[in-house]
């Protein structure tokens, strides 16, 4: 059976003693065959008895493991096998000479062999059992893979070093992308904006051409009628037209007023500065000065209810008042009355004026607030669609909200509701 093991490694190295020319006096089925072949093959290779003990070992296994000739002989198997592993394998040893066969060890794990100095150093190994007078003997071919592990090791750091060298550039190409997003983003954005910009450019000078134009226009003519109305001694005339350039001249300076005001806010100059103020007195001041507005007819009304003391920025809620009561006067008709209603809370003032004007449509409601935005049942009076812009700015800085109750032809409510 030994012979039948081997018996490859005869065909093998038989054309290689023939290649050689040294084949004269040597057959390897001969013992002197089989000796050479054992002797001088380049791995390791030893024999055990069915007890696991070495009876037979070639040099190479002896230089594999460190040992001296002839010392291994006798000496059980597990002393080759790692101290960690040894118990295992005794089991191991011993299912395998019930069921003995030829096989190839190490398929699908790692196999370490142990030299005679204590080292570790993995091998691929390989069985094969056979018979000889009645008695179970297992031949073991080693090799030791130490130079290939290496090899396999190096290949898998460089294979890490590589997926990672990738995921690096993987990492470096997505932020790249990200940043171009990014940019894309910045520069549609900048566009919108040049959009926006352009298209306030033209809706300024489309407005400011139309409000500027209707009061000089009435100013200069009644500055001819003026004089012409002066040359006849007609004082009533004379004081009616005087009165439309004062009014001319009123528009004018609302609209440099609201311009101004945007400049303002838009440099950032305007700020809330909170101060003691007695409300119902500061509401009556204003809506008296503001009842000179009033149409024929037309009536502001006022109520207030809770504290008169409050804790709020005068400039900027006298803006807030002036703007309401004043488009509330604009778009209401003759006789109509305007309500300005106060109510002071523990930690808020809520300020609401209601008038009975033309309304608002529920589809102008969502541009309301938009710069030089005119509904489209205002468009015939005066005004240039920022007030209610500023509004809104003034009413955010002092932390408030706004809301917009309205029907059209039926009357407007605007709730001002601020913490103080």
């Amino acid at each position: 059976m030994f012979l039948k093991v081997v018996s490859f490694y005869f065909y093998f190295i038989k054309i290689y003693y023939i290649a050689m020319n040294v084949t004269q006096n040597i057959t390897m089925e001969s013992k002197e065959g089989i000796d050479a072949l054992f002797l001088h093959a380049t791995e390791g290779i030893l024999v055990v008895n069915h007890r696991g003990e070495i009876i037979r070992i070639n040099p190479s296994a002896e230089v594999l493991f460190g040992y001296d000739n002839n010392e291994l002989l006798g000496k059980r198997i597990e002393v080759l096998v790692p101290k960690r592993l040894a118990a295992d394998h005794t089991d191991h040893r011993t299912k395998y000479g019930q069921n003995p066969h030829a096989r190839a060890m190490g398929a699908g794990m790692e196999l370490f062999g142990l030299k005679k100095d204590g080292s570790e150093f993995p091998v691929e190994l390989s069985l094969s059992p056979y018979k000889s007078k009645g008695e179970q003997f297992v031949i073991a071919f080693i090799i030791d893979i130490t130079i290939r592990k290496q090899a396999e090791g190096k290949l898998k750091n460089y294979s890490k070093e590589l997926e990672q060298q990738v995921k690096n550039r993987t990492l470096i190409l997505e932020e790249a992308i990200d940043e171009l997003e990014k940019t894309k983003k910045d520069l549609n954005q900048a566009l919108e904006k040049e959009k926006d910009l352009n298209e306030l450019k033209s809706r300024f000078v489309s407005m400011a051409s139309h409000e500027f134009r209707t009061p000089l226009t009435t100013i200069m003519s009644s500055l001819s009628l003026v004089t012409k109305y002066g040359e006849r001694d007609d004082k009533p005339n004379q004081a009616k037209h005087v009165s439309k350039i004062k009014t001319s001249i009123n528009n004018l300076t609302d609209i440099l007023n609201d311009f101004l005001s945007v400049s303002k806010l838009e440099e950032g100059k305007v700020e809330n500065q909170p101060e003691a103020i007695n409300l119902k007195l500061f509401t009556e001041d204003i809506i008296s000065d503001m009842q000179q507005m009033a149409n024929n007819g037309q009536q502001i009304v006022q109520t207030h209810v809770g504290n008169e003391q409050v804790f709020l920025d005068k400039k900027l809620l006298k803006n807030v008042y002036f703007n309401l009561i004043s488009n509330a006067v604009k778009f209401s008709p003759e006789g109509g009355i305007v309500e300005v209603n106060v109510i002071v809370e523990t930690n808020l003032v809520k300020i609401v004026v209601k008038d009975s004007g033309i309304g608002i449509s529920e589809e102008d409601q969502k541009h309301l607030f938009e710069r030089f935005f005119r509904g489209r049942n205002a468009i015939n009076i005066q005004g240039t669609g920022l007030g209610l812009n500023i509004l809104a700015k003034y009413i955010e800085l002092m932390n408030g909200t706004i809301e917009l109750e309205s029907v059209e032809n039926k009357g407007t409510t605007f709730t001002i509701i601020m913490p103080q």
